[in-house]
């Protein structure tokens, strides 16, 4: 007896053994019961879903002696000569071939005969949508009243190529795809038939190699049993089936989200002298970034998608320190770029390319998460602030009056001098206080230079030696190292130039805040709080990325939120 392939000897022979299409299987076999079979039916799907084995299904149960059935015997006469293609009654006609206005003539004369031993004549024309528009007009009449013993059944891939006009005489079934799991287990039961022993990973590798067709699925299992025999190893479905750089889209993906861009040039040269095919491979690593995606968003839910089980948990793992949003800009980086790969003469440099682009591209920061930190800094800067202003007190009589005279007259150790000093420095004869000059100068900057007015209003004028004005900033301002800058340096010290009329050399410190149990400086420890959290609110990773975001941004000012604003 001559070899029959797997797809042909595994042919569901009965309603039951139909993988994958539970809807159109429940349907033909109640219309069955009820004796409700329509004349004409549409089965429409994608190649190797089951359309001509369930149309040769649905001739049994209606030409079965023991029939109409929806269980055909498959032992009679008619099951027998249905199977095997030898029936007068049930013919199958390919509409590739036969799909000019004579054929259709032909045919519509012979429906007119009675069948010759069945019960029905049953017209089974195969990719329907390849006839001429003038033999779909030809059928048409025939279609909608044919004599009582006709049933007709199309099947197509295409049915957006079928007019209308035939649609609209015909009961329309629309196959599915069948799911890896399905052709997994269907696969499985052949290997146990056949006495095969091979893996489920490698089961798998064979499904996927399907892409939904269960007849695919088939045919490369066939393939594979004559390359390896009856024990097959994963490395043989491997082999056979170009899949040696399956091992380089985990190692690479994982040297992306890690950002190690070295390392994924090593891994893409690694393939290149293996023999990859790096046009196949980049629509493998598209599909690969997808599956990354899909588990990431499903979660627990992941076994619902056409991913391999044994996959599932290593995507998990892979992409558990990577958001949502990065994984999204991967796919559609790799989308966006992959007609100009496959038309690329370079395929190596442009894969290369891409894969650098996505090691270097910054992670994307969920808008919700932006959000939710902003709130969390200003909640803060408002409570402290709230903080501070509840810690205030009156000050006692003439305490603000010691103060004064604190501000006004300072020691001359270290460098510090007083308001005379101060005077003759600046050229003024009044007895104007060291703190009222220092409150003109800073109001001055102000009005020069907004910004540079607003960074240095915590400043202090500490002293001046030898033509050096040094101004203290405390030691948790947020502006220290940015005034402290050349740039920013100068730009003050020709503003001091301008106010005091003579050239100053500046020097920028940091000053302790002395601690002590007056409410004052209570108020000012609140407030160097404050400043700290401003400090912390500036040097932000997410505000960094804002200020990267927007070319020549610049930050103003830091203010502090309380429950009024």
């Amino acid at each position: 007896m001559e070899y029959l392939v797997l797809a042909r000897k595994f042919r569901p022979q009965c309603f039951e053994e139909v993988v994958g299409q539970e809807h159109v299987v429940k349907t033909l076999k109640n219309a069955i019961s009820q004796g409700r079979v329509a004349h004409a039916f549409l089965f429409a799907g994608p190649r190797g879903i089951g359309k001509t084995s369930v149309a040769r299904i649905l001739a049994k149960s209606l030409n079965c002696e023991k029939g109409p059935t929806p269980t055909p015997c498959g032992e009679c006469a008619n099951c027998k000569e249905i199977t095997d293609g030898r029936s007068l009654d049930v013919r199958e006609i390919d509409g590739a071939s036969n799909r000019g206005i004579d054929e259709i003539r032909e045919l519509r004369e012979n429906v007119k005969f009675a069948p010759a031993a069945s019960k029905y004549k049953v017209y089974i024309i195969d990719e329907v949508h390849m006839l001429t528009r003038e033999a779909f007009n030809a059928l048409l009449k025939t279609l909608e009243e044919p004599p009582a013993h006709v049933i007709f059944i199309f099947a197509t891939t295409e049915s957006h190529k079928v007019p209308a006009t035939i649609m609209s005489r015909c009961q329309c079934y629309d196959f599915r795809r069948i799911s890896l799991k399905e052709i997994i287990a269907n696969l499985g039961k052949i290997a146990a038939a056949e006495g095969i022993q091979i893996s489920k990973n490698a089961l798998g590798w064979i499904a996927e190699a399907g892409d939904g067709s269960m007849r695919d699925a088939q045919s490369v299992f066939d393939q594979v049993i004559s390359y390896a025999g009856k024990e097959i190893q994963d490395a043989d479905v491997e082999e056979n089936l170009g899949l040696k750089d399956r091992k380089y889209l985990f190692a690479l993906s994982a040297a992306v989200i890690k950002k190690n861009a070295g390392a994924c040039l090593n891994i893409l040269e690694e393939a290149y002298l293996a023999g990859i095919d790096l046009k196949h491979f980049y629509q493998r690593l598209l599909k690969h970034f997808r599956d990354l995606l899909l588990v990431k968003i499903a979660g627990d839910d992941s076994d619902t998608f056409d991913i391999a089980s044994e996959q599932i948990e290593k995507l998990k793992n892979q992409c558990e320190n990577i958001t949502r949003e990065t994984l999204q800009r991967y796919v559609e980086i790799l989308i966006a770029e992959e007609d100009a790969l496959r038309r690329s003469q370079e395929a190596r440099v442009k894969l290369e390319t891409i894969v650098v682009r996505m090691a270097y591209l910054e992670p994307i920061i969920p808008l919700g998460e932006i959000i939710s930190t902003i709130e969390s800094i200003e909640q803060r800067i408002g409570t402290d602030l709230s903080g501070a202003e509840g810690g205030e007190t009156e000050p006692v009589p003439g305490d603000r009056d010691v103060r004064n005279r604190q501000n006004s007259v300072m020691k001359k150790e270290n460098g510090i001098f007083s308001t005379a000093d101060f005077n003759h420095f600046t050229g003024n004869s009044c007895s104007e206080s060291l703190e009222s000059i220092s409150n003109r100068l800073k109001v001055f900057i102000k009005k020069e230079n907004p910004l540079l007015g607003a960074k240095t209003d915590t400043a202090e004028f500490i002293g001046y030696e030898n033509g050096c004005l040094t101004l203290g900033f405390p030691a948790n301002s947020i502006f220290y190292e940015d005034i402290k800058s050349k740039h920013q340096k100068d730009k003050l010290a020709e503003i001091i130039r301008k106010f005091f009329q003579k050239n100053v050399e500046i020097k920028i410190t940091l000053v302790e805040v002395e601690k002590s149990n007056a409410s004052g400086n209570n108020a000012r420890g609140k407030a160097n709080t404050i400043n700290e959290v401003k400090r912390e609110a500036i040097n932000h990773p997410i505000l960094q990325k804002v200020m990267d975001e927007f070319s020549g941004a610049e930050i103003r000012e830091i203010k502090a939120r309380n429950d009024a604003d």
